[in-house]
């Protein structure tokens, strides 16, 4: 008589729970640019969504509070004179986020906490050093101010945007870069590019430092982010179309630790990763699913959990930090809810205060992020200082400022069994890590 044997995981009951009508977003026109980016951001302040807009680029800034439907005159954030292409919150101040258009620039934009009546148009920072489209931004999740971007002319660039200087140029890419993800403590971050190569690179070396050639054999969009342990977690394409995930050791690229097939579709699997849970959320552009999976070191290294199903196909994705979530909300296996506080399901998380100056990153320190606990939840600030370097131009509110990219390879140098997956109806917050519209 053979007897199954189940693994054993606090998340293997995991699913996720649409939010009711009340808690969501209507009206709210979201860009149809074809780009493979989340065109959505969100931090425990505000729900950014990159909107249809005549005249130029905008995107939409909304709080958290603010549900129902959107104002028709709700003010937008303006400023690119080209269609906006990416979004992405300062880990370390809630008010800060980044934007990058076809326009060839970047931006960077202070939210105040009350969005008034007339639209936000003068960025603190505009940053120039890409000859075509940007279509990257991401911040370094552990030093202040730090902030990278990719664009089609196959540059990436990263910035001191208290200042406005461009810190380090990399052109190691000869074709357009899918996308890219720092590490833990932002040493390395890696890139995936449409020559099918999966590369690990080291910016303050500037040098590519490993990579490995076709990690998915198929020839459409890859995307990759690391772990918290150092892998790389990858989402492809096989040669008959079928998606598909992959783990990878960067220091033994030659076999995959694990490779799994998933479903036959065009839509570019957006990784969404937890690396307090080790759980990846798989999300992709027109589809009604959001799969998740538990990463671990037992075969097969990829467990697949459970998977949240939706009537409405999704147009874009936003994963809330941890710090964000509402802890006092969650259920238990019961599904009641619990006053309890679970420490093994909620360790403390990355916090908003950086662990490292520009300067001692650039020198090459690193750190890993500082922490937080969720026992009592978490609070936004009403506002919160920034703590500059003496020419730093986020301590105040100047008028905008442009910065040219002189640089070149000499240049100075996230008990819930709730735990989230989310929701095509773009408007739970509550106990959710993430938010799809």
């Amino acid at each position: 008589m053979s007897r199954s044997i189940v693994r054993q995981s606090k998340f293997r009951h995991v699913f996720g729970q649409a939010g009711k009508t009340e808690q969501g977003y209507d009206d709210i026109r979201v860009s149809k640019v074809t780009w493979d980016s989340s065109f959505c951001a969100v931090n425990p302040k505000f729900l950014a969504v990159i909107v249809e807009s005549s005249g130029g680029g905008a995107f939409l800034v909304l709080p958290l509070s603010k549900m129902g439907r959107l104002d028709k005159n709700h003010p937008l954030v303006t400023g690119h004179t080209g269609p906006v292409l990416d979004i992405d919150w300062c880990p370390h101040n809630d008010n800060i986020l980044a934007s990058c258009s076809e326009d060839t620039t970047a931006m960077v934009w202070q939210i105040p906490d009350q969005m008034g009546t007339r639209p936000i148009s003068e960025p603190i920072v505009v940053l120039e050093g890409h000859s075509k489209r940007v279509g990257i931004v991401t911040w370094h999740p552990t030093a202040r101010n730090i902030l990278l971007t990719a664009g089609s002319d196959n540059l990436i660039i990263i910035w001191n945007v208290g200042t406005g200087e461009a810190l380090i140029s990399m052109d190691d890419h000869p074709d357009l870069i899918y996308n890219v993800s720092w590490n833990r403590n932002g040493s390395l971050f890696c890139t995936t590019c449409k020559d099918r190569r999966l590369r690990v690179c080291d910016p303050r070396k500037r040098e590519v430092v490993a990579e490995r050639m076709a990690p998915h054999d198929g020839i459409r969009p890859m995307r990759a982010i690391f772990t918290r342990d150092g892998n790389l977690f990858t989402t492809g394409f096989t040669r008959m179309s079928q998606r598909e995930l992959g783990l990878w050791d960067p220091t033994s690229f030659e076999e995959p630790i694990a490779l799994l097939e998933l479903d036959t579709s065009n839509g570019v699997l957006l990784p969404y990763y937890d690396p307090d849970t080790n759980m990846v959320y798989l999300c992709g552009k027109g589809d009604s699913s959001i799969r998740y999976f538990e990463i671990t070191e037992e075969p097969p290294y990829v467990h697949y959990l459970s998977t949240f199903s939706s009537k409405e196909p999704q147009r874009g994705m936003g994963f809330m930090p941890k710090r964000g979530v509402d802890v006092s909300k969650c259920e238990i296996a019961r599904k009641q809810p619990s006053d309890l506080f679970q420490d093994d399901l909620y360790p403390d998380t990355a916090g908003s205060d950086p662990a490292l100056e520009p300067e001692e990153w650039l020198e090459g320190r690193d750190e890993d992020p500082t922490l937080q606990s969720l026992r009592d939840g978490y609070v936004p600030p009403k506002s919160r200082e920034l703590k500059v370097a003496k020419k730093n131009v986020l301590d105040s509110r100047p008028t905008t400022r442009r910065s040219m990219s002189s640089c070149d390879g000499s240049a100075n140098l996230p008990v819930s069994h709730t735990l989230s997956a989310c929701l095509s109806d773009p408007n739970h917050q509550p106990a959710c890590e993430s938010l799809c519209i």
